[in-house]
């Protein structure tokens, strides 16, 4: 496709390395942002610095926060004998919009996938390992989406993880296997939440 300006494809180009764009949806994006006058662009422009520049990882379970620790994690009505483990950032706004959890929470930043070259150093899971040891935790929960890479992840966590006194339990299958957790509509989520069980190894 021949672009008219170079200005033009060098902002397609980027727009295009954002997961799920494609090169024709980045160019009808740059040419959307083109058409903005000054003043918005200056605002979307300020947004994207102020996401990098001013957000935080949460210093306990890795969500992102605009202080050093996250509204979760300091929130002191949350019940903190409960650690629900998930993939990504994404997964924790998915569960909270269920109302139906009020514990805290632990974001892995990805699953175990060899074929992708992510191993365990590569996850957050050390100060999982570590946050478990706390003689107050008395549950954690995989909430983990139902795939071979979240199988495994969870198969991996559970041995690390295991200790006489801590409960670990998975969601039951209501999320759809292969599907990622992030997309479940609320109710089933819920319920899966709600009816997890208990998790063990499978021989």
């Amino acid at each position: 496709m021949q672009i008219p300006s170079q200005y033009l494809e060098k902002a397609a180009e980027q727009i295009a390395t954002l997961p799920g764009i494609g090169k024709r949806t980045a160019l009808r994006l740059a040419l959307d942002l083109h058409k903005r006058n000054p003043e918005e662009m200056r605002i979307f422009i300020e947004a994207l610095i102020e996401l990098k520049t001013k957000t935080h990882t949460c210093s306990s379970c890795g969500n992102i926060s605009d202080e050093p620790i996250c509204g979760i994690c300091s929130d002191p009505q949350r019940n903190t004998s409960m650690i629900c483990v998930v993939e990504d950032v994404r997964d924790i706004m998915a569960i909270e919009n269920t109302r139906t959890y009020r514990g805290l929470y632990h974001v892995l930043g990805g699953v175990i996938s060899p074929m992708d070259g992510i191993g365990p150093s590569n996850l957050n899971i050390e100060s999982l390992v570590e946050r478990s040891l706390n003689p107050e935790l008395r549950e954690i929960i995989f909430a983990i989406s139902p795939t071979m890479e979240g199988d495994t992840t969870n198969f991996f966590l559970f041995k690390k993880l295991s200790r006489e006194g801590l409960l670990i339990t998975a969601l039951t299958r209501g999320v759809s296997v292969g599907s990622e957790l992030q997309f479940a509509d609320e109710i089933t989520l819920s319920r899966s939440l709600e009816q997890r069980q208990e998790f063990k190894l499978a021989f």
